[in-house]
């Protein structure tokens, strides 16, 4: 099984996360921010991972730290679970790549993501970060979107693209996001024989 557990522990967040990329055995999500584990649930679902978090953020200064945080430590613990060598080569014995559309109502977003070990984030969505569109789902400022799937990037060493083709409503358009991201990452993580690369 390709699993992992990362514990973090930092004057801002206080993380325990368990992943399972081979199996969906448990589902047990805890971020302090309803709405984000709401996200992070349908990310466990749909890439059909087992996943067990709890995290105690200073939330009442606001979400971000524990937005970007756990970013960084499920980013972490998907490179334990790829034995992914950060900053040096991509993923071995996987597809590598993954792509994937989700409707979500009037709303569409794509993935598209390399298991390259080079981390990069390209983010299109219109309530991303000093857009024009900006909003709040739950109380969940929308904009901390982009800070999560940041941290995944550059901590579990993906090329990874996000955007959202078109859509009227905030949390379509993130839960779309969220899917679209499980659902490429699922197709990537699928075992395959070698390396994927020329290099």
């Amino acid at each position: 099984m390709r699993e992992a557990r990362i514990i973090r522990k930092t004057k801002e967040t206080d993380i325990k996360l368990s992943l399972n990329i081979d199996g969906a055995d448990f589902l047990e999500i805890d971020s302090g921010i309803g709405f984000f584990d709401h996200m992070l649930t349908a990310v466990a679902v749909h890439g059909g991972f087992g996943l067990s978090l709890t995290c105690k953020g200073d939330l009442q200064v606001d979400g971000h730290h524990t937005c970007e945080d756990i970013g960084i430590v499920f980013g972490q613990a998907l490179a334990r679970c790829l034995n992914m060598d950060i900053g040096n080569a991509a993923a071995k014995g996987v597809r590598r790549y993954g792509d994937a559309r989700i409707p979500m109502d009037e709303t569409l977003a794509e993935c598209v993501l390399d298991l390259s070990g080079r981390g990069l984030l390209v983010y299109d969505a219109p309530f991303a970060a000093g857009a024009k569109c900006t909003g709040s789902c739950g109380g969940f400022d929308l904009a901390l979107c982009e800070e999560f799937f940041r941290a995944v990037a550059v901590s579990a060493g993906i090329t990874l693209h996000l955007r959202v083709l078109y859509g009227r409503n905030g949390h379509h358009k993130a839960e779309a996001l969220f899917k679209a991201f499980a659902h490429a990452l699922a197709q990537a993580v699928t075992p395959a024989v070698g390396l994927l690369s020329t290099k």
